[in-house]
């Protein structure tokens, strides 16, 4: 029996056998095994345990198993008895995964799996990624076998009591064509990693199911064709003109970044009917690093663990602590002991690391193109708009120094702080009226000088330039991204080429009908549902603006109870400065304000997205960012608005002061105008916010 199935596996046809992980070819190639066909089947899986193999290959693999399964079970598990003693570490390997392969086998719940008839080519392969042979010079990043890739991997508990739907859901991935292996924690004995491979076919399959752009031909441009028809003595001069000037020191050498030119390419939509047309130079480099983790993660999203409308996805599992956490790996580390320019980048993340997230390159234009292929258009988009927007601010902060350093050589000169300054005899009417006293308005000298500082004739040239400056920024970015699309060939790119969301398949699975564009039925959500989801989500939304305004209004009230107690207080510097102590107080407690909503704002505006039920992801993204754009408006800029357009315009007058709940009078403006209380409010959120948002990033 082991003879014939030698035989048969001989004889398989050349598409079967390039699927299979250890096909013969790899087989005999090894120096170490030097195998005769006979022994083929049991040196293919000469580090695996023989009850480990009669166990997993008597697992029938379709609803009506052939009996010469069981037949092949019998010969390979007597066959493959005959093999040499193992180690005790690589029995303990086997026993780990044996114990995890019986728990599933018999809590899994089989009504739940998808039934997929499996190929005998496939039989090796499945075998195989459960008990793949253990390399001492494998990578962190690959198998055991030290050749199949991890493109994601889950993480879970032992003790965790959701051992039925993550056995039926990892059951799910392999009938999907993923391949797992798992990984005891060398720090934990209750955490276990699983490993996740995506093979050549399954990349394929759902890179035509997500109409992923793949490149099939190198561009041709205008000027390339022109160089080579027109070549003369007259561009070889300028050619050697240009290499004898100096180098832009912004721009990064093309010999540290040789794969850039590689990406200049025509993409279309990958067809597996139409590979041929492809550039395909290796299997194992043709996907990205982005993309397979982004083909995995489709996967991980659309797999049921258990029989509902709502019972698939990693996100569920994650959310009812059956797994911890699923992530996809990086490509390697970031760092070499070799220097890259004599060793070379050891890997694509280790040239980012050294020719683009360092502090000493921070003036160097960033590769672009690198980052858009190791991340993602999506991302490459975003560090691309970033590098643009923080270039663009270079001229706005040089005006804006600028018109400081007007309003400092000028400050004491300036008409209105010589009239406050030398004003000693001016007397002021009490803050309060009860325990305030007469104040001289030259107490205020200070506070006037320091206005001048940001309310001077520049000021009014600061405000038309930024003006002007926003409406150029937009428009040049307008053509810088169109640049970038074009280049990335994302022009042809629609919207209606993205995939349905998983929660919404989920969700409306049965209600279907038939999309207009591409004619095949699809999730159906009814305009009842959705109008009656809006409602609830528009509710919230001002509830959570009401919320804010509510927040604004107590600072106010706040601001008027400090005022009266500065005024009124028995030290005379805080006396005396009662302005200061007001408005950064009120600064203060705004910002810490401000800073708790804004966490609290982002789950509520994630929870209400989340209750619509958007159709594609980028309509999920559009209405997460219209909420999260609205609530951030009106919290940061809500007490701003309260102090440019309110303060001080209801105070009233002397003898009849406007007062809050008859109780508190309504805080006015200093005699130089209140916009020194603006530029503190701004200036303290901002540059508080500034440094916690880089604690977050950089240090936290």
């Amino acid at each position: 029996q082991t003879l014939s199935f030698c035989t048969e596996l001989s004889g398989l046809e050349a598409e079967e056998v390039s699927s299979m992980h250890t096909s013969i070819s790899e087989i005999l190639k090894e120096k170490s095994l030097k195998p005769s066909r006979r022994s083929l089947p049991c040196l293919a899986q000469s580090q695996t345990h023989p009850i480990n193999l009669n166990h997993f290959l008597s697992v029938p693999l379709s609803p009506d198993p052939k009996p010469d399964l069981d037949d092949l079970s019998q010969s390979i598990s007597t066959s493959c008895s005959l093999l040499p003693p193992q180690t005790a570490e690589d029995v303990k390997d086997s026993y780990i995964e044996e114990t995890e392969v019986s728990t599933c086998e018999t809590r899994a719940n089989p009504t739940f799996l998808l039934q997929k008839p499996v190929s005998r080519a496939k039989l090796g392969t499945r075998a195989d990624s459960l008990q793949g042979k253990k390399q001492s010079d494998a990578s962190g990043l690959l198998f055991r076998d030290g050749k199949k890739r991890i493109d994601y991997i889950l993480v879970y508990k032992k003790s965790s009591p959701q051992v039925e739907k993550r056995c039926t859901f990892e059951k799910n991935l392999r009938a999907e064509g993923l391949m797992l292996e798992k990984e005891p924690s060398l720090t934990n004995n209750d955490i276990m990693f699983v490993k996740v491979h995506a093979t050549w076919d399954t990349l394929c399959k759902y890179a035509e199911q997500m109409n992923i752009r793949m490149p099939f031909r190198k561009k041709c441009y205008f000027t390339d064709w022109r160089s080579k028809t027109l070549g003369s003595r007259f561009h070889l001069r300028c050619q050697q003109i240009k290499d004898w000037l100096p180098k832009n020191p912004m721009k990064l050498d093309k010999e540290a970044l040789p794969d850039l030119e590689e990406t200049d390419c025509y993409t279309a939509p990958f067809s597996r009917a139409r590979m041929h047309h492809f550039t395909i130079n290796n299997r194992e480099t043709f996907f990205s690093n982005s993309t397979r983790s982004r083909i995995v993660h489709h996967v991980l999203q659309r797999t049921k663990y258990e029989d509902g409308k709502s019972k698939m996805g990693i996100n569920r599992l994650l959310g009812n602590n059956t797994y911890e956490a699923a992530f996809p790996p990086h490509e390697g580390g970031y760092k070499s002991r070799h220097p890259i320019k004599t060793h070379g980048a050891q890997n694509q993340r280790h040239l980012l690391y050294e020719r683009w997230a360092r502090w000493g390159i921070w003036y160097k234009y960033q590769p672009l193109d690198l980052i858009r292929r190791y991340f993602g258009e999506k991302i490459g988009l975003y560090f691309a708009w970033l590098g643009w927007y923080t270039g663009m601010l270079i001229p706005a902060a040089l005006v804006g120094v600028f018109v400081f350093l007007y309003g400092l050589f000028t400050m004491d000169s300036s008409q209105v702080s010589k009239e406050i300054c030398e004003a000693n005899t001016t007397i002021m009417c009490p803050m309060c009226e009860e325990s305030c006293k007469p104040w001289t308005l030259s107490d205020s000298c200070v506070f006037a000088k320091v206005t001048r500082l940001f309310d001077n004739g520049g000021t009014v040239f600061f405000a038309i330039f930024m003006a002007i400056w926003a409406t150029v920024f937009l428009e040049f970015w307008k053509r810088r991204r169109a640049e970038l699309t074009y280049d990335w060939d994302l022009i042809d790119w629609e919207e209606e080429e993205e995939e349905l969301r998983p929660q919404f398949e989920a969700k409306y699975s049965r209600v279907e009908r038939v999309n207009p564009i591409s004619g095949k039925p699809e999730p159906f959500q009814p305009f009842s549902d959705k109008l009656s989801r809006l409602m609830v989500s528009v509710s919230g939304i001002f509830f959570m603006i009401s919320l804010v305004l509510t927040a604004v209004f107590a600072v106010v009230v706040f601001r008027l109870i400090a005022m009266e107690k500065f005024a009124s207080f028995n030290w005379d510097f805080i006396q005396k400065n009662w302005q200061f102590a007001t408005s950064g107080t009120g600064v203060c407690i705004n910002f810490m304000m401000i800073m708790s909503l804004n966490v609290v704002y982002e789950k509520v505006a994630y929870l209400l997205t989340n209750l619509e039920h958007p159709r594609t992801e980028s309509e999920w993204e559009n209405s997460f960012a219209l909420k999260m754009f609205l609530f951030q408006f009106v919290n940061l800029n809500s007490s701003t608005f309260y102090i440019a357009f309110f303060l001080g315009r209801f105070a009233g007058r002397p003898g009849k002061y406007n007062k809050l709940f008859n109780r508190w009078r309504l805080e006015e403006c200093h005699p130089s105008g209140c916009l020194i209380d603006l530029c503190l409010q701004m200036g303290v959120i901002m540059f508080f916010k500034q440094i916690w948002n880089n604690f977050m990033e950089l240090g936290y």
